[in-house]
């Protein structure tokens, strides 16, 4: 500002003073503009008002939430002395208390006031300068600055009014914050009434967690929210935010189940953002496990308790003890490490809202029976006036369904897969160990008895011939020189005679028996050729390639020979848990009881037979389990194109029965079962 003796300076100076001093303004009035922070604004404000004024320094205080003055930022304070004078320092904050009440600027001169304890007072060597921020409804603040006492009263004055514009421009960012603030806090409760009205909408506890995850996550404005539902002793990850669904057997859902279940045991909510020190052992290695998994720079797990209400009037002066925590919420932040106090404030919303919801919906779920009181409760509608008729009509149908199930008579028949085959079917065996040589016959080739069908070669028994041949001829030459000697006795004493007598005797035996063995592995070897048991044809596919240079032992199945111009069968294999029916339609009935069957190769037609024999054990047969097989007579006349092992499906007749029991006889043995291991 100018002195008052202006006609002493420089013109030039004083121009480039003026300049200075609009330039400062206008910056002022472009940070007024802007959103930044309070602490930035008033930093900034400061620094260009003391410049602008050529002042020592000077002090920005506002009201806290209590109403009392707070110091924002400063400028040389130190330099008043007021920090080593408490009695300064009571007069000045009674100073700035007089321009907070009456919103009125003050200049104050240096020294100023009386000791009076009771009175304002300005204590130091400067003159104080003194605005108030004020907006159309209260003083928020006041700006202090500290200046020269030197000054003319006219550049005094100046000094006031230059300030009082400063905080004008101020009272404007002051404004314009607080309408952004209300606007955000409007913003804010219209999502906090839209998160509290969706949360408690369903008492269903996965629909409950679903809309938890994903509106809290909006509410509180981080990257993920996850929400645990405690089951026993464990926490299960019942919904993470922006997906319906996801795998709960990966590493990540696990692992993050079993952090909400380490945070849930202690009770205590867990912030992590890099440190851990602080944290309970079991909690801090659930946390490393989880964070090298997901590599989330800040987590957030919040125990979901719902406060015990109280019972009896005298726990009313009790403590109040909380009830068993219901799960846990999970806020992330994937980038951005730091904890701004909105989001504080808002995940406490949020948990508070979502334990109860979460509470009430477990609740609810875990009342007995409430699947039938639900369906009660939603089958009211029927007995109103408008749907009344109806409602009678349809109970009507359905009663007359259900006498019609228990009274109306039907055909009782129990089904059986099966197949088709010849009576006179017999299997061809091999009667050696060997291997098959040669093959003589093809499916489907007409045979007669005894017909040669293959060929064994056994190498240990052609070896075994060969060495009873040698033995044969050898025991053949040694009694031929035996009987030479004798022939030549008058060379020889009786002794010797005597001697190769009995050796002939023996080489003679030895033949014999040479012979009988030579005869038994002769017929073996005729065993060799395998001839057909009986006349028909062979039934068995591709026999050739099955058999041929195929080692087999005594007793192996070679083929199959059948007789088709003969009886023929149905062997059915009926399941075990069927056949207490067809015992009480044999006592009923007789035992003869009616088949009707269809072929796979004909399904257009229905053939006829009778049950000629039951046999007496169950065996399981590959995919039909435990099954019965039931001989069937038919009368191959009437069934063309008649095929060994042709699939069939058919039907035991077993008498009438009501036509619910048709229908659901099965159901009915299954409940019988059930209600017997009861």
């Amino acid at each position: 500002m100018s002195t008052d003796q202006p006609q002493s300076l420089d013109p030039d100076l004083v121009e480039q003073t003026k300049q200075h001093i609009r330039s400062l303004v206008n910056e002022i009035a472009q940070l007024a503009r802007t959103d930044i922070s309070p602490q930035e604004f008033y930093a900034e404000f400061l620094s260009r008002v003391v410049s602008a004024l050529a002042a020592v320094g000077g002090v920005v205080w506002t009201t806290d939430d209590d109403g009392r003055l707070a110091l924002q930022y400063q400028i040389n304070l130190q330099k008043t002395g007021l920090a080593d004078d408490e009695a300064a320092q009571a007069g000045h904050s009674r100073l700035l208390s007089k321009v907070m009440s009456s919103g009125e600027p003050m200049l104050i001169p240096a020294n100023s006031g009386s000791d009076d304890d009771e009175q304002a007072a300005n204590k130091t060597d400067y003159l104080l300068v003194i605005g108030p921020l004020s907006t159309d409804i209260e003083t928020v603040g006041v700006v202090e600055v500290f200046q020269r006492p030197d000054a003319g009263l006219n550049t005094q004055k100046g000094y006031l009014r230059f300030l009082m514009q400063m905080c004008d421009l101020a009272a404007e960012f002051i404004k314009s914050r607080q309408l952004r603030h209300f606007t955000d806090r409007q913003v804010l409760w219209t999502q906090l009434e839209e998160f509290s009205r969706t949360v408690h909408s369903s008492l269903e506890p996965r629909q409950a967690a679903y809309t938890i995850a994903n509106e809290g996550r909006r509410l509180i404005e981080c990257d993920r929210v996850s929400v645990a539902i405690r089951r026993g002793s464990k926490c299960t990850v019942e919904a993470i935010s922006g997906q319906d669904l996801f795998d709960k057997r990966s590493n990540i859902v696990r692992l993050l189940g079993k952090l909400a279940t380490a945070v849930v045991v202690t009770g205590e909510p867990v912030w992590y953002s890099g440190d851990t020190s602080n944290m309970a052992p079991q909690v801090e290695d659930a946390i490393q496990e989880y964070i090298d998994e997901s590599h989330s720079k800040t987590v957030a797990v919040l125990p979901l308790v719902r406060q015990e209400r109280p019972k009896e009037e005298k726990e009313l002066n009790e403590q109040d003890q909380s009830e068993e925590p219901v799960g846990a919420l999970i806020v992330e932040q994937i980038e951005d490490s730091r904890i701004p106090e909105t989001m504080l404030q808002r995940v406490e919303v949020v948990s508070t809202h979502s334990s109860i919801a979460l509470a009430n919906a477990m609740e609810h779920q875990n009342l007995f029976l409430m699947p039938v009181w639900r369906a009660i409760g939603n089958a009211t509608w029927m007995l109103k006036v408008r749907t009344l008729p109806k409602t009678i009509s349809v109970a009507i149908l359905v009663v007359g369904i259900l006498l019609g199930l228990i009274f109306w008579p039907a055909n009782f028949a129990l089904e059986a897969d099966g197949e088709l085959t010849p009576v006179q079917q017999r299997d061809v065996f091999a009667r050696v160990d060997g291997t098959v040589a040669d093959v003589f016959v093809k499916h489907g080739e007409k045979i007669k008895e005894n017909t040669l069908l293959a060929k064994l070669r056994n190498t240990d028994l052609e070896v075994a011939i060969t060495d009873i041949l040698g033995r044969k001829t050898t025991t053949h030459q040694q009694i031929l020189s035996v009987q030479r000697s004798l022939l030549s006795s008058r060379h020889i004493s009786i002794e010797e005679q005597n001697r190769l007598s009995g050796e002939l005797l023996e080489l003679k035996q030895q033949l014999k028996s040479l012979d009988a063995q030579l005869k038994l592995y002769q017929k073996k070897k005729e065993e060799l050729n395998v001839d057909s048991p009986s006349d028909g044809i062979i039934v068995t596919w591709d026999v050739f390639d099955k058999l041929i240079h195929r080692p087999v032992q005594r007793g192996q199945v070679l083929m199959q020979v059948a007789n088709p111009e003969g009886l023929w069968e149905l062997e059915l294999r009926m399941p075990e848990d069927r056949m207490g029916h067809i015992v009480d339609a044999q006592r009923k009935l007789g035992d003869d009881l009616k088949v009707t069957f269809i072929l796979a190769t004909n399904p257009n037609e229905v053939f006829e037979g009778r049950i000629k024999e039951i046999h007496y054990n169950a065996e399981v047969r590959g995919e039909d389990g435990n099954t019965v097989l039931i001989e069937v007579s038919l009368d191959k006349d009437k069934m063309p194109d008649l095929r060994p092992g042709s699939e069939v499906t058919a039907k035991v007749y077993c008498g009438r029965r009501s036509i619910g029991y048709v229908y659901l006889h099965d159901l009915f043995a299954f409940v019988q079962r059930i209600l017997f291991r009861l």
